[in-house]
């Protein structure tokens, strides 16, 4: 039981799998924060633009 536990301890095959989970959690979660901003960002801008396009009157033959 003690060579069996000896063994598990030092072998390395899983630990690169657990190296690329953690990676690819931390590029999924930074890709949903940067959606978050780009999205506030791009609601906010498109307010602002619908408002002032309807504010403006057009003007004909000036």
């Amino acid at each position: 039981m003690m060579n069996f536990l000896k063994t598990f301890r030092k072998d390395e095959a899983g630990a690169v799998t657990v190296d690329w989970v953690v990676l690819t959690a931390a590029v999924v979660a930074l890709a949903i924060a940067a959606y978050g901003a780009i999205n506030d960002n791009a609601f906010s801008l498109a307010q602002d633009a619908a408002a002032n396009v309807g504010s403006t009157s057009p003007e004909y033959g000036s």
